[in-house]
């Protein structure tokens, strides 16, 4: 098949999330040619998309645009004019990302239907904003921006917190009650139209300072020499010791895949606290697929080669 590889228009100055698409991009490409597809790379531009499509005319477009021009919770317009003009593309549609982009919106539909999430609150009446740590974060970004050991505050610090973010970030910022408690990133991919859970991978804090949050931030995302990511492990295996867990694990993600309507992939974010009930952090309908990316090592621990990852995405978005 001949395969667009549609990524986000990234300048030379962006920041290494924004980066990591390019990569993502480059390795997909690479990978669907070493099955025998025709890979095209292309970066994202609204003006010119249609006419892109017309004189290459591929099958299935392969879509990592994860924002335009740095925004996140504009990715939503690459699939919706994709949609438009009529090309199969992989991945989640516009309207689940338009809602999963807005975080405390994600939350008040899980909660709706009652699937367990910690509460919020939200400016500028900051309701609900009662004693105790909570962590403040960006409700319209992803790549745990903002996120940094000053994260998480107690209740009245959130008011200064969230203005000091909004004011160096730009965006939205709303406060989560703060779970002490182990965290897990799971990853499920469709197969044959059904959401199909890979291992589970659960993020140990390894040597980490006892005044410092537990909490996968920006750091341990993008700067691979900092202390936050040499001492964050990924590791996979609670199916084998505690099969109660993975079970509602396994359960969550797949009313989570339903309630949003998911395709593709996604990364389902939890925290289990003491009393060992699990409770939803965010979801991720567009998560990056760098060959270092979590939804890779969940493939890779299943089985399933970087290249089969790829292709099976694709053959899913001709179903």
């Amino acid at each position: 098949m001949k395969v667009l590889v549609l990524h986000s228009d990234v300048p030379p100055d962006a920041p290494p999330e924004d980066q990591d698409t390019l990569i993502a991009a480059e390795a997909v490409a690479k990978a669907l040619t070493s099955r025998g597809h025709q890979a095209l790379l292309a970066p994202f531009f609204p003006t010119r998309l249609r006419r892109f499509l017309t004189e290459e005319a591929p099958d299935v477009v392969f879509n990592l645009v994860e924002g335009i021009d740095g925004k996140g919770r504009l990715a939503h317009l690459a699939p919706r004019l994709l949609e438009q003009i009529g090309v199969p593309y992989t991945g989640t549609g516009p309207d689940a990302l338009i809602v999963t982009s807005d975080k405390p919106r994600s939350k008040r539909l899980l909660r709706d239907i009652g699937l367990p999430t910690p509460d919020w609150s939200e400016p500028p009446s900051w309701d609900d904003l009662t004693a105790g740590r909570w962590i403040v974060k960006c409700a319209d970004e992803d790549a745990s921006l903002g996120l940094d050991d000053g994260a998480v505050v107690e209740a009245e610090d959130v008011p200064a917190r969230a203005d000091a973010c909004a004011a160096r970030f730009g965006g939205r910022w709303f406060a989560e009650r703060y779970v002490e408690g182990r965290e897990f990133n799971v990853t499920v991919l469709e197969r044959g139209g059904a959401p199909h859970v890979l291992p589970m991978a659960e993020m140990l804090f390894q040597f980490w300072p006892v005044a410092r949050p537990r909490i996968v931030g920006y750091d341990a995302k993008w700067d691979d020499a900092s202390i936050q990511s040499t001492s964050t492990i990924r590791r996979f295996g609670v199916e084998l010791t505690e099969a109660a867990l993975a079970r509602e694990l396994r359960f969550l993600c797949e009313e989570t895949w339903e309630l949003f309507q998911c395709r593709g992939a996604a990364r389902i974010d939890f925290r289990v606290a003491s009393d060992g009930q699990p409770v939803i952090l965010e979801i991720n309908p567009n998560p990056g697929i760098a060959p270092d990316a979590g939804i890779v090592a969940a493939a890779l621990e299943a089985g399933l080669s970087y290249a089969d990852l790829i292709e099976g995405l694709v053959k899913e978005a001709l179903q």
